[in-house]
């Protein structure tokens, strides 16, 4: 008799430790200023690692979608999540960047992983 293959994704523990609580959650404005938070990262993570810790600031809401990282574990990806297109310096994501003051990098991020700053704090100041 084959041997039988369990085709039924689950979740990891560690990954379900990283379901984070859902607050009520304001949609932020353009310009606001936010920090990619320092979490660990999910099993399956679309927010890139060298941001971790970065200020930025919002561009614009992209809209509203569910879950990626809970959608790779079948999982319905609810509730569904604000993703934002944050726009970052250069300096401040890379200390050693030689290129124009005025450089940025936009990246799209979802809401659970921002986190609102009342002032400008710089990365690697």
């Amino acid at each position: 008799m084959p041997p039988t293959i369990n085709t039924q994704m689950t979740m990891p523990a560690h990954a379900q430790a990283h379901s984070h609580v859902d607050a009520p959650f304001t949609p932020l404005s353009a310009g606001t200023l936010v920090r990619v938070r320092q979490l660990p990262p999910e099993t399956h993570c679309r927010t890139p690692h060298y941001l971790r810790g970065v200020p930025g600031e919002v561009d614009m809401l992209a809209g509203r979608f569910r879950d990626p990282s809970l959608l790779a574990f079948n999982k319905p990806g609810l509730p569904m999540r604000h993703l934002y297109r944050v726009r970052f310096k250069q300096k401040d994501i890379w200390p050693d960047y030689a290129g124009s003051p005025a450089d940025t990098l936009v990246a799209d991020i979802f809401e659970h992983w921002l986190e609102v700053l009342e002032e400008p704090i710089h990365a690697h100041a």
